[in-house]
């Protein structure tokens, strides 16, 4: 990456090579309320759209599963009772503050003995080839600086057979739920941050953040181009969250 490359942080153009500090400190300070917010912004939609993501992966037990961006470990519980004790959950977040308050919550939830931690960037996965048999990114990819990067890198680290799910905020399908999900991100969302989590900035980079992130077809193809083969997507509330899944062949 070239010292002038530069990158979007939500609405405002910064250097490529300071994103991932800016992304690190607004999940430093949200961590902490970040369960909760999920299901206040969500009115615990995400709950549906998380379940939905476990189905469509056909992880079973004895795989190795890869839970990318896993913040507070919804995804990994769910893993973590699929695979059993003969397999694997690696929960992985580039936030320090993030993975610990996702590996006290597991911890507390009985889930000790398949799922191990990593302080990982998506974009230089520190796995060897062909390991998972299954990797996920629910609202991470995002943040990510180089989406390219960390396609290529989810790839290398795929079994071959092995399926990619990314579960994130998209482009509504219809004018009027996109306006009306304009006024509640931009209006709404950063009262909500303040009120919850004493943080309304983080909120508003929250919604610029999914504005920026390419649209259903745009990532398909970046997918595509990565080396997934079969990609789709499926929308999912009108699209305003779609999961994209590919495999390797």
């Amino acid at each position: 990456m070239a010292e002038n490359d530069t990158t979007h942080f939500g609405y405002q153009t910064v250097k490529a090579s300071e994103k991932a500090g800016r992304v690190a400190g607004v999940f430093h300070s949200v961590a902490a309320k970040y369960d909760m917010m999920n299901d206040l912004m969500s009115g615990g939609i995400h709950r549906i759209w998380k379940r939905f993501t476990i189905e469509v992966s056909g992880v079973r037990p004895g795989n190795k599963v890869l839970d990318i961006a896993g913040g507070t470990g919804d995804l990994s519980a769910k893993f973590a009772r699929l695979v059993g004790q003969d397999g694997s959950v690696v929960l992985a977040d580039i936030n320090e503050s993030m993975l610990k308050v996702g590996r006290d919550k597991l911890i507390d939830l009985g889930h000790a003995g398949n799922i191990t931690y990593a302080q990982a960037d998506a974009q230089y996965l520190p796995f060897p080839d062909n390991t998972f048999d299954c990797i996920t990114i629910a609202f991470g990819l995002r943040n990510v600086t180089d989406k390219d990067l960390a396609l290529r890198s989810m790839y290398r680290v795929l079994k071959p057979g092995g399926r990619l799910l990314v579960l994130e905020f998209s482009k509504p399908q219809h004018q009027m739920l996109e306006k009306i999900y304009d006024v509640y991100s931009f209006n709404l969302l950063p009262v909500m941050g303040k009120l919850v989590a004493n943080d309304s900035e983080s909120y508003r980079y929250l919604a610029e953040s999914i504005r920026m992130h390419p649209d259903q077809e745009t990532l398909k193809s970046m997918m595509t181009d990565a080396g997934f083969s079969q990609c789709k997507f499926y929308n999912m509330t009108g699209g305003i969250v779609a999961l994209h899944k590919g495999l390797k062949a």
